[in-house]
């Protein structure tokens, strides 16, 4: 993401805010970290001190030229289908479970139409991690919102500020899915468990570890 081709991909548009504080504020200090080091360890922490659950971590990650980066539209379009994130996550040797417990990220933050063309949070505490995605996405009424691009989102009827993308209601639609979001609507102990090994899997796709990598858990500062 450090590299214009690929930073302008649609998907990443906004990320310019976290890693430009990353690298202008923690990099300088810790020159010999890695840009893949830094960004995963970024978020690794981020979710541990916004409430979430400790993922274990490893350094590893080896930087690369631009020559390397990824072409854009390898990452999930939230105007399409359940199918289609199967086939993205699908190729990277997930499965529905883990693609269920990944989406649970959407707990925080919020979409900001100018960056992806939708708007809104998924629910009213977007800086707190808990399994409160799963249980507003299974338990509100979604009504159909018309945006000013000629798009549209989900719109939570008694919330309108509170919105789902196309593709997640297709996903809770989806028979196969569907299960797992009712089970981390109920079970949020379940949910961080099974955050945590799928982000952590996430983030060592394709690293040449050695094996010889010490692996950290870290306190959480904010408690």
């Amino acid at each position: 993401m450090r590299f214009r081709s690929e930073a302008t991909h649609s998907a990443n548009n906004g990320l310019e805010v976290a890693r430009t504080l990353l690298e202008e504020k923690i990099k300088p200090k810790y020159s010999n970290i890695s840009y893949g080091d830094l960004y995963t360890l970024g978020g690794v922490v981020a979710v541990q001190e916004l409430g979430g659950p400790t993922i274990k971590w490893r350094p590893g990650r080896q930087d690369q030229g631009e020559n390397k980066c990824t072409p854009d539209g390898r990452l999930p379009d939230g105007s399409k289908r359940a199918d289609h994130v199967r086939d993205i996550f699908y190729r990277m040797g997930f499965n529905d479970q883990e693609i269920v417990a990944l989406t649970g990220a959407h707990v925080l933050g919020r979409c900001h139409f100018e960056r992806s063309g939708f708007e809104g949070p998924w629910q009213e505490a977007p800086t707190y991690f808990s399994n409160e995605y799963f249980k507003a996405i299974t338990t509100r009424e979604w009504v159909k919102k018309k945006l000013p691009n000629g798009g549209w989102q989900w719109s939570d009827k008694a919330n309108p500020d509170v919105m789902m993308l196309p593709i997640e209601i297709t996903m809770l639609e989806d028979e196969k899915l569907k299960p797992y979001f009712e089970l981390y609507a109920k079970d949020e102990k379940l949910f961080f468990r099974d955050f945590a090994a799928a982000f952590k899997k996430l983030i060592e796709l394709g690293v040449p570890f050695t094996g010889k990598e010490r692996e950290y858990e870290f306190e959480r500062v904010n408690k």
